[in-house]
């Protein structure tokens, strides 16, 4: 009893504050409450000494922006932040009451759009933009997140990978090539290593002692070294690992050294068979800014040793020229399936000068894909 003679006390206050009206029974039951109406939210507020979500998520909004020159995407990013805050929920993880931190993951990912991470190292950028060198590394998933919906990033990529595509790193991997290759006034004919590393950006100092017969660029380590140990072994062609994602330092080094060779020379790639293998494809096309092959990588090849993908990627945007068109469109299907590189043993890739089969595949594709095609018209 003594709980509700406070209740009712409380609810008579409330009344008297504007923010509800208490509504008394009738006959035996006039001198009870039979209900209560809301009358001003507003009001109810003010007496609780509380204030509505929405002006809470409104003021988190204004610390996020105010005094910021954001790139529209981020504009659109903080609003939507607001509008979830705004119905009591939190976002990635944050809530209004972490407006200041919020902040500064906007003012790194447009620092990031700005360029003003180029030719720094991780912690550097960080100290410079926020004061801390280590505040990137706390919030990269959320930078990513907000960057990741301006910017063609790996969709399946870790926060740090994807940013290392954009330049932003510790220290650039080094470039890991095989062939017949000479660096600057060094002559490496006699120890013929087998391979050799350099930071990507000395590529312009790499000599060829001959013209390749193809450049081959690959994704996995694995792949790489079982390439240039069992399929080219002799080096007539240029195998390049570009370290999974390749970092904005190996785009450039990809660009220098195809400056370096004929048009004529074929460039191919291999990667996994998935949205992010095609994803590294793109990213090297543009980065040599010449035509690309796919090696090992087709549809065919996916139906014959892939399994169904457990989780489907958005489908990617592939202009209709590239070489890697017809396994994007694949990949779009529910029915599409992935493959790991490693699945596969290496092989020469295919050009004119090196017949690696009796029925010559067409141009981009691979022996295997052939040998499926032969056995699905035999039977």
């Amino acid at each position: 009893m003594r709980e509700a003679d406070t209740f009712i006390k409380e609810l008579k206050l409330a009344e008297e504050a504007g923010a509800v009206r208490l509504v008394k029974g009738q006959g035996a039951h006039r001198g009870h409450v039979a209900h209560v109406r809301l009358e001003s939210p507003i009001a109810g507020y003010r007496h609780l000494g509380r204030h509505p979500i929405g002006g809470i998520a409104g003021e988190a909004h204004r610390k996020i922006v105010d005094g910021l020159a954001l790139h529209s995407g981020l504009v659109v990013a903080a609003s939507q932040i607001a509008s979830i805050w705004s119905r009591a929920k939190t976002c990635n993880g944050f809530s209004p009451g972490d407006a200041d931190t919020v902040r500064i993951v906007f003012i790194l990912a447009q620092a990031v759009l700005d360029g003003r991470h180029a030719g720094m190292d991780y912690r550097t950028f960080s100290r410079r933009v926020s004061g801390d060198s280590k505040t990137l590394e706390r919030l990269e998933g959320p930078v990513v997140r907000l960057i990741a919906a301006i910017l063609d990033l790996p969709p399946d990529a870790k926060p740090r990978e994807a940013l290392r595509t954009l330049g932003l790193e510790k220290f650039a991997p080094p470039l890991l090539m095989s062939g017949q290759l000479d660096f600057a006034d060094t002559d490496l004919s006699q120890t013929r290593p087998l391979y050799f590393g350099i930071p990507p950006n000395e590529a312009e100092r790499i000599r060829f002692r001959g013209t390749p017969t193809y450049v081959l660029t690959v994704e996995n380590y694995a792949s790489f070294n079982r390439h240039i140990i069992e399929a080219d072994h002799s080096g007539v062609g240029l195998t390049i690992y570009v370290g999974g994602y390749p970092s904005l330092a190996t785009q450039h080094a990809l660009g220098v050294l195809a400056g370096k060779l004929p048009r004529s020379i074929p460039f191919f790639h291999w990667s996994d068979i998935d949205a992010d293998g095609t994803w590294i494809f793109q990213t090297i096309e543009k980065a040599i800014g010449r035509p690309l092959l796919p090696h090992l990588m087709s549809p065919e090849i996916a139906e014959r040793f892939g399994r169904r993908a457990t989780s489907k990627s958005g489908r990617r945007e592939c202009p209709q020229n590239s070489g890697i068109a017809a396994l994007v469109q694949y990949l779009a299907s529910d029915k599409a399936k992935t493959l790991e590189q490693e699945e596969l043993d290496p092989e020469l890739p295919y050009i004119p000068a090196i017949a690696l089969t009796t029925e010559q595949p067409r141009t981009g594709e691979s022996r295997l894909a052939v040998e499926n095609q032969t056995n699905t018209q035999a039977a």
